[in-house]
C-alpha cells in the first residue's frame, strides 16, 4: 500500500533542523527499513560475485586453461545474457506486476534463482567454466530481475517529501552491508588459517555458499515489513481483460502516453546516457588499472574502500538533495564523475588509483540513488512494475555502450588514457538532457495522473453489488 498522504505537499527543503537522525537518513519507519534492508541483501552480491572475487575466481581456476581473452570473451557474454534477457521482459513482468498485485512474489521469484545461482558456484572448480557461467547467468537474471521489483516498491513505501532520502538512505545500507561481507570473504580468502581452512580454492568456493547466506537472510524483512502495494486502474483501462493481454495493452497505452509523461521518458535518456558513463567506470577500472601496472592487491582494497566510503555519502546526497534539490545533487555527481575521468588520464600510480577510487565512492552511491528516486517522483504509483520495467532496461544497458567508445578511440590513437578520457562525452551529453527535465511538472504530471486512477479490487466490488 503506498505510503500516507500525510506531508505529500511538504518541501523537502523546509524541513526541520531538529528532525531525527533516522528520519534524516529514511529509515524512519518499520518498512522504510525493511525495504532498505534487500539493498543491504544484494549490493554484498554484485560487490563478492560480479565486481571481485568470482571474476577472479573464474579467470585463475574455473577458466584456468583457457587463454585469457577467451575467458574473458566468454564472461562478457554470460553477462551480457543475463543482462539482456531481464531487460527483454522487465516492462511487461513490470505491467503484470501492476495489474496482479504480485510485485513481491515475483521479486521472491528472482531472489530465490539468484541466491540459487550464486550457492551453487560452490560446486565450480578447476575447468568447469562453462557449468560456472551458467550458474553466473541464473545470478545475474535473480539480481536483476529482483531489483526492478524492488524498485518499484520506492513510491509505494515512500512519500514524495522523503523519496530522496529513503532512497539514498537505502544505498548507503546496502554499501555498509558490501563493505562488511566484502572484508570478511576477502579475509577468508587471504588468510584461510584463521578458519582453520586449507590454502586452496575451499576459501573462494566457500565465499559464495556465505554470499547466498546473506542474500536470503537479509531478504526476509522485505517480505515480512512491506506491504504488497494494491492493484489500481487508470479510466478508461478494461479490468476484464486477463492479466497477460492487460499488461500488453497497459504497455501500448503508456507508448501512447509518452506525451503526459515526456519528462519522466526524457530522463530515462539522460540516465542511459550519463548512467552509461557511471557504469563504464565502474566495468573498466581495474581493466585500466591493471593495463598501467597497479598491483591487484591495490585495487581490490581501493574497491573495498569504496564500498565504506559510500556509506556517508549516500547519506549525504538525500541531505544534499533536500537542501539544492534532487536534480542540481545528480549534476554534482556528474561533475565529480567528470573530474574522475580528467584525473584518471593522468593516473600513474596506485596511489592514484586509490585517490580516483575514494572520489568514486562519494558520487557513485548518492548519484544512483537520486537517480532512482527521481524517476519515481515523476511516474503515478499505479504504473510503477511497468515503469520501473523500463528503468530496469536503461540500468541493465548503463555501461555497455562507454567501452565500446573507449575501445574505438584507444583503436584511433592508440592511447587507453584517451579512452578513459572519452567518457566525458557521456556526462556531458546525459547533463544537458537532464537539464530539459522540469522535475516539477513530471511531479505534478505523476501526481494528478495516481489521483485519477482507482483499486481494481473496488471496481470489481462495485460491479459485482447487486442493483
Amino acid at each position: 500500500m503506498r505510503a500516507p498522504a500525510e506531508g505529500d505537499a511538504a518541501n523537502p527543503l523546509d524541513a526541520p533542523a531538529s528532525m531525527p537522525i533516522l528520519e534524516r537518513l529514511g529509515l524512519h519507519r518499520p518498512e522504510l527499513r525493511a525495504w532498505a534492508m534487500y539493498e543491504w541483501a544484494t549490493t554484498g552480491m554484485w560487490a563478492v560475485i560480479v565486481a571481485t572475487v568470482f571474476p577472479i575466481y573464474f579467470q585463475t581456476v574455473a577458466a584456468g586453461e583457457l587463454p585469457n581473452e577467451i575467458a574473458t570473451r566468454n564472461f562478457a557474454i554470460a553477462t551480457t545474457i543475463g543482462i539482456v534477457l531481464v531487460a527483454v521482459v522487465a516492462p511487461l513482468l513490470g505491467a503484470i506486476t501492476d495489474r496482479a498485485a504480485i510485485k513481491k512474489p515475483l521479486l521472491a521469484a528472482f531472489a530465490a534463482l539468484g541466491i540459487a545461482g550464486t550457492g551453487l558456484l560452490f560446486f565450480i572448480q578447476e575447468g568447469d567454466w562453462l557449468l560456472g557461467l551458467v550458474f553466473f547467468v541464473l545470478v545475474n537474471i535473480g539480481a536483476n530481475g529482483s531489483i526492478v521489483f524492488y524498485d518499484a516498491l520506492l513510491p509505494h513505501v515512500a512519500r514524495p517529501d522523503e523519496v530522496d532520502r529513503v532512497s539514498t538512505g537505502a544505498f548507503g545500507l546496502g554499501y555498509l552491508g558490501a563493505g562488511l561481507l566484502l572484508a570478511f570473504c576477502l579475509l577468508m580468502i587471504q588468510a584461510p588459517h584463521l578458519f582453520g581452512l586449507p590454502d586452496d580454492t575451499l576459501p573462494a568456493r566457500l565465499s559464495f555458499v556465505a554470499v547466498a547466506i546473506w542474500w536470503a537472510v537479509f531478504s526476509i524483512p522485505i517480505f515480512l515489513r512491506v506491504a504488497e502495494p494494491p492493484a489500481e486502474i487508470a479510466p478508461g483501462e478494461v479490468v476484464e481483460k486477463g492479466t497477460f493481454r492487460f499488461a500488453v495493452a497497459r504497455i501500448r497505452g503508456t507508448f501512447r502516453e509518452l506525451r503526459s509523461f515526456r519528462y519522466a521518458f526524457l530522463f530515462l535518456i539522460a540516465y542511459l546516457v550519463y548512467g552509461d558513463g557511471i557504469g563504464t567506470i565502474i566495468r573498466m577500472a581495474t581493466v585500466y588499472g591493471a593495463e598501467l601496472g597497479i598491483e591487484r592487491g591495490h585495487m581490490i582494497g581501493a574497491i573495498v574502500m569504496v564500498q565504506f566510503v559510500g556509506v556517508p555519502f549516500s547519506f549525504a546526497f538525500g541531505w544534499l538533495a533536500g537542501r539544492i534539490g534532487t536534480k542540481r545533487s545528480i549534476f554534482l555527481g556528474l561533475l565529480v564523475y567528470t573530474g574522475i575521468s580528467v584525473l584518471g588520464y593522468f593516473m600513474t600510480s596506485a596511489l592514484h588509483f586509490w585517490m580516483l577510487a575514494f572520489l568514486v565512492g562519494t558520487v557513485q552511491g548518492g548519484t544512483q540513488a537520486l537517480s532512482r528516486s527521481l524517476f519515481a517522483s515523476m511516474i503515478p504509483a499505479y504504473k510503477s512494475g511497468e515503469l520501473f520495467g523500463f528503468f530496469g532496461v536503461m540500468d541493465k544497458f548503463a555501461g555497455m555502450f562507454g567501452p565500446s567508445v573507449m575501445a574505438l578511440v584507444i583503436t584511433l590513437t592508440g592511447s587507453s588514457r584517451l579512452g578513459i578520457l572519452s567518457i566525458i562525452l557521456f556526462f556531458a551529453v546525459g547533463a544537458a538532457i537532464l537539464y530539459r527535465v522540469d522535475e516539477d511538472e513530471g511531479r505534478r504530471v505523476a501526481r494528478e495522473a495516481q489521483e485519477r486512477a482507482r483499486p481494481i479490487a473496488e471496481l470489481q466490488a462495485e460491479e459485482a453489488a447487486p442493483g
